[in-house]
């Protein structure tokens, strides 16, 4: 298991060694234990992510929707590449600071897009039969790996909130024109969405 004590990891993450070799600790030793359902959500800028504002809602309306907190795992996407929750001190996950959406340079986009999609594909072979079902909440860039590792896999995800909400909320003159998945009609849709997996 990689292991270190650096805070000071600001470079795209994507990119760093540190991360490559953590990204095949999971896939190619960490057993992950199987669950019925698969949440995946984006990392977050403060670290442990469970610490931030925004994990701290989405961890908050899991726990209201499932009762019985052994019926899902939680897995982090994005930057840090594709992480299970309770990994969220391993290093480097703890030890890093970078925010893509502040990023203009279209060629590290492509890049993201492309690392993180093929980390995704990884993580959703090796979990193939791990779990019975699979929901994300993700807009963006993010949303978009999700849908090429989905599509390349054909293991289904169900992906929210939905682009006719997605749409309905954009706002062009925003930095961010999709918003945040703090947004309440968001959280509505997926909290919704979260309900009939949990009573399929």
């Amino acid at each position: 298991m990689p292991s270190g004590s650096r805070s000071d990891l600001t470079e795209p993450p994507f990119y760093l060694p540190q991360f490559e070799q953590a990204y095949r600790y999971i896939i190619d030793e960490y057993l992950v234990q199987p669950r019925e359902t698969a949440i995946f959500i984006p990392c977050a800028v403060r670290k442990p992510y469970s610490q931030s504002p925004s994990h701290k809602l989405f961890h908050g309306m899991f726990h209201d929707v499932f009762p019985d907190h052994g019926r899902y795992h939680v897995v982090i996407f994005g930057t840090c590449g594709t992480v299970p929750a309770e990994l969220e001190l391993m290093y480097p996950y703890a030890h890093y600071h970078y925010m893509l959406g502040n990023v203009k340079d279209q060629r590290i986009k492509d890049d993201f897009l492309r690392i993180e999609t093929q980390r995704l594909i990884g993580y959703l072979e090796k979990t193939r039969f791990t779990y019975e079902k699979r929901i994300a909440y993700c807009i963006g860039i993010f949303r978009a790996a999700m849908e090429a590792a989905t599509a390349e896999t054909k293991i289904p995800v169900e992906i929210y909130p939905t682009r006719p909400v997605i749409e309905k909320l954009y706002d062009a003159d925003c930095p961010f024109p999709e918003g945040s998945l703090s947004m309440q009609e968001y959280l509505d849709e997926f909290r919704a969405a979260l309900i009939r997996v949990r009573d399929a």
